[in-house]
């Protein structure tokens, strides 16, 4: 059965990997990893953070996600979206899910991110 999730991907067209490195590695933090190498030529990049990782895989005929979503939970919400603000990404927030502070945005490509932090009681 399984254990964990190990990787949510999302897509990008060609071409757009340093946009997408510039958001999730420098916007949000994540580390790049190395593609294993019969990998690397089919494009994308990938991303991990603690106990996931993220792949940005090149999708002919892209389309972004609109509902679909990776949700990165943070520890300050506000600060994430700060960041995110100042880079001019919009930043649209949901007061719908109890027990928790959040955020919907977009990376560069159009796929919506999601970005929550626990409220405390």
């Amino acid at each position: 059965m399984i254990i964990r999730l190990h990787h949510v991907q999302v897509s990008c067209p060609a071409g757009g990997e340093a946009q997408m490195r510039r958001f999730y590695g420098g916007l949000l933090g994540l580390d790049e990893v190395n593609k294993p190498p019969d990998l690397v030529k089919r494009g994308g990049v990938w991303f991990r953070g603690d106990g996931y990782e993220l792949h940005v895989g090149v999708e002919d005929g892209f389309a972004p996600a609109h509902k679909a979503h990776p949700a990165f939970l943070v520890g300050d919400v506000d600060a994430v979206a700060d960041v995110l603000t100042a880079a001019g990404c919009a930043v649209t927030w949901d007061a719908n899910f109890p027990a928790y502070r959040r955020f919907h945005t977009h990376d560069p490509h159009g796929n919506r991110v999601e970005i929550l932090a626990t409220v405390q009681a």
